[in-house]
């Protein structure tokens, strides 16, 4: 388990160590190419000025007497120019915990996203993030922490070839004074939660709408056990998928695609599925 994060994280400091010597060179879009987002990882391209992006994707997921489907609705704006981008995920949830019906909205993410590098020959693209969580979900049902979060994530992303692009993330969620469960004392005390997460993906452009997709991603999640102590599990999921463009014009896009997430350890949630369609328009 150690040597897989220490792999997963040595490739995304090297990706993000190359790009220091980068030149602010604007990205060329490849002719006929879809460019989009990865499904677990973020792709370090920003949206272009006038461009806004919609996001819809829905995740079935089984991890012991717990299984149903969560769904995720992002909208991407350019601010003024690729420099900047705002965007939000609203996630909500349909479960069956241990026989009893679970639904609801999750936390709201509120995500703050600059160009710092463009991608040019030899050099890749780097864009850190910032991200507000709100605490939207609810506590009780399981789709929320009930305190105001924070998230950083680092992505980077490189086309290597006129039909292979790789991507690596390197980031952490931060959640302060989460309220733990009551021990064996009888009192419950609040602690922060930090947990770390790497990963990387690699796409291949079968043709040039329809692109072949393997993802990685390793959480080094931090929670409470039944006493309300902290403690901490390696999730490590590998999801192979694809996505095709069924529109690609030069004002609209439309992608779609599925992958299949699996579970490479007992912490992490059985075999899945993930279903995604993003819909990209010209604001005017």
């Amino acid at each position: 388990m150690k040597h897989k994060w220490f792999a997963g994280a040595s490739l995304v400091l090297w990706l993000a160590g190359s790009s220091v010597y980068a030149a602010e060179a604007k990205p060329e879009k490849p002719i006929d190419v879809i460019e989009d987002n990865s499904f677990l990882i973020e792709e370090a391209y920003n949206q272009e000025p006038g461009v806004i992006q919609h996001i819809f994707s829905a995740a079935y997921t089984k991890s012991g007497r717990t299984h149903g489907w969560g769904f995720s609705f992002t909208q991407e704006w350019p601010v003024f120019s690729q420099d900047h981008q705002f965007s939000y995920t609203i996630p909500s949830y349909k479960l069956v915990d241990d026989g009893a019906r679970v639904s609801g909205v999750g936390d709201v993410l509120l995500n703050y996203r600059y160009q710092l590098l463009y991608e040019a020959d030899g050099k890749p693209a780097l864009a850190p993030r910032f991200s507000l969580i709100l605490p939207t979900g609810n506590r009780k049902k399981g789709t929320g922490n009930n305190v105001v979060g924070y998230q950083l994530n680092l992505p980077v992303s490189k086309k290597v070839s006129d039909s292979v692009g790789l991507n690596a993330n390197l980031g952490a969620t931060f959640l302060p004074h989460v309220k733990a469960p009551v021990g064996p004392s009888g009192n419950s005390e609040k602690k922060s939660l930090v947990s770390p997460s790497v990963g990387g993906s690699a796409i291949y452009a079968l043709f040039p709408r329809f692109h072949l997709m393997l993802e990685w991603v390793g959480v080094s999640e931090q929670g409470f056990n039944d006493n309300g102590k902290r403690e901490r599990s390696f999730l490590s999921t590998l999801s192979p998928g694809f996505r095709t463009a069924i529109v690609n014009e030069d004002k609209l896009q439309i992608v779609t695609g599925a992958a299949m997430p699996i579970g490479l350890n007992r912490k992490t949630d059985n075999l899945g599925a993930f279903l995604y369609l993003s819909i990209e328009h010209d604001l005017f």
